[in-house]
């Protein structure tokens, strides 16, 4: 399949040291062995990976920790594109960045970027990078479809008055956008929905229906 993809031009893969507990991205390195240069590859790092105290979040201790994994899982020397992937309200943001920063200095990342930030959270972000010279985000990854738009109002114009490109995640509600649920169905037997995985309550709102109507 990604032989297919990169051979059809699509050269762009996201994938996170979470999904599977890390089966991903072991995955996707064996699939780009000796193609590592035709592709862009997205991980991202902050969720749980053990039960230790610094097996998740943004200190700097389980950063330096999770991209070296990462990048041992990938069979990598370097990642172009390195996620916050949920935000850590515990540690301090210039902790994180400081640390980001090393990590691109040091080659093994060449852009740094966040998913699931709040407008202002991103924008104390931003200014704690340039006013520090530190590399700062290259993108954002929001949740984004016809029916979750929130990110319209504040956090795009925010993205475009800094220069980020926006890489979102879910353009499909879930498969809710797929056309497979008929008005008025939630859920289909054997599907991540009906499983609570895909979090159906985000997209089965009341108006959802009249979206996937007009579609």
């Amino acid at each position: 399949m990604v032989d297919l993809a990169l051979d059809a031009g699509v050269n762009f893969f996201d994938t996170a040291n979470a999904y599977a507990d890390g089966e991903s991205e072991i995955l996707l390195g064996k699939a780009l062995k000796g193609r590592r240069r035709d592709a862009v590859i997205a991980t991202k790092f902050s969720n749980p990976m053990g039960t230790g105290p610094n097996d998740s979040g943004m200190s700097r201790v389980h950063i330096m920790q999770a991209i070296d994994d990462s990048l041992k899982r990938l069979q990598m020397d370097y990642v172009d594109i390195y996620y916050i992937h949920h935000v850590d309200t515990q540690t301090p943001l210039e902790e994180m960045l400081q640390a980001l920063d090393d990590l691109v200095r040091q080659g093994k990342v060449r852009y740094t970027a966040c998913s699931n930030y709040q407008a202002w959270r991103l924008s104390e972000a931003l200014w704690l990078s340039d006013t520090n010279n530190w590399a700062r985000f290259a993108c954002y990854q929001p949740q984004y479809s016809l029916v979750v738009r929130d990110i319209e109002q504040e956090l795009v114009p925010l993205c475009e008055l800094k220069g980020l490109g926006v890489v979102v995640w879910s353009p499909l509600a879930g498969g809710f956008l797929s056309g497979k649920y008929k008005p008025g169905e939630r859920t289909q037997g054997g599907t991540r929905s009906a499983e609570g995985w895909a979090y159906p309550e985000r997209y089965f709102a009341d108006n959802a229906d009249d979206t996937t109507g007009t579609l």
